[in-house]
């Protein structure tokens, strides 16, 4: 397996390579992700679903504690 290296930056979330490069359609590629070298702080994402039916496994439920009531 033969392995290039190309840095890039992500820009409006978006990854944007430091220079052009045609890759064919279906190419495997990787992304390693350095440690920041700035302070600025780092933007995650929300993940998105595929099929947005998959939604409803993830339910969100607020619950009162009734240990903290006097």
């Amino acid at each position: 397996m033969q392995e290039t290296t190309i840095e890039g930056i992500v820009k409006n979330g978006q990854i944007v390579l430091s220079k052009e490069i045609n890759l064919p359609e279906m190419t495997k590629v990787y992304v390693v992700i350095r440690k920041a070298e700035n302070k600025s702080k780092l933007r995650i994402m929300s993940p998105h679903f595929v099929n947005k039916d998959d939604a409803k496994r993830f339910v969100k439920t607020v619950e009162d504690d009734v240990d903290d009531e006097l």
